[in-house]
């Protein structure tokens, strides 16, 4: 039997409503002290903003906010960061970003969660010398440290078939997030007619950071039409790199 160590690990845990997943890479992923506390912290990160800023949970600071019974000055820091990033998603979506504009009051999750990966896995900053991944139910936060690590490699899941994928995308450093139906059915509305999109199935964008591949793929799949071209516009730096259409 062989004794080499291993250079890749992986943890699960069930968080913000969803299964997240990280993943290391590195020659000492066994053996080096910092890694299980970093990986600790990213998980902590993680149920923290689930206290925060979940809708289904009616001790979160969010659900505070949705009954009118929480004010401004009370606001933990990171409510106060992420309301200003959805004014900002706001004005740079044309308004197809805007969670004040939702069924059942101001609703933040088209930000919250790509926000909260991708800080969560500044955690994993501490490491010297790995490459990590970080899914939280399609929002991939991810990074290799050297051109010549490989990419990571992830499947975009067809929505009209779970068992096949629309794409299969390498992803080294940036982020990478869908929205559609596949998982919550048709939650997504287009904020100027409240009305859901009838045209897709779902939208994956990738680029630099995730926090705004999760706003745009938001908006694209509310919006509806030419979303490539439109993603190509708004965000250089941003792109379509898989998409579903209804029949």
């Amino acid at each position: 039997m062989s004794t080499a160590p291993r250079q890749r690990r992986s943890w699960t845990r069930a968080v913000m409503g969803t299964q997240v997943s990280l993943h290391l890479r590195g020659h000492r992923v066994d053996t080096d002290p910092a890694v299980e506390p970093a990986v600790a912290a990213v998980f902590g990160h993680l149920r923290t903003a689930d206290e925060l800023f979940s809708t289904y949970r009616p001790d979160s600071q969010v659900s505070a906010i949705r009954r009118d019974e929480l004010p401004r000055d009370r606001w933990h820091p990171w409510v106060t960061e992420v309301v200003a990033l959805c004014e900002e998603a706001r004005e740079r979506t044309d308004g197809y970003f805007d969670p004040w504009r939702l069924p059942g009051g101001f609703d933040p999750s088209g930000l919250v969660k790509g926000w909260a990966v991708e800080n969560a896995a500044a955690h994993l900053a501490r490491l010297c010398g790995y490459d990590h991944y970080l899914n939280a139910g399609g929002d991939i936060a991810a990074r290799v440290h050297t051109a010549r690590a490989p990419a990571w490699r992830v499947g975009v899941e067809d929505p009209g078939d779970p068992a096949a994928f629309l794409a299969v995308l390498d992803l080294r450093t940036g982020g990478l997030a869908t929205s559609g139906t596949a998982a919550r059915g048709a939650h997504i509305v287009d904020p100027h007619t409240g009305r859901h999109t009838s045209n897709l199935l779902s939208v994956t964008v990738t680029g630099p950071t995730l926090l705004w591949a999760d706003v745009f793929a938001t908006a694209a799949f509310a919006r509806g039409g030419n979303v490539t071209r439109w993603i190509t516009a708004l965000a250089p730096g941003y792109e379509v790199a898989a998409l579903a259409r209804a029949p």
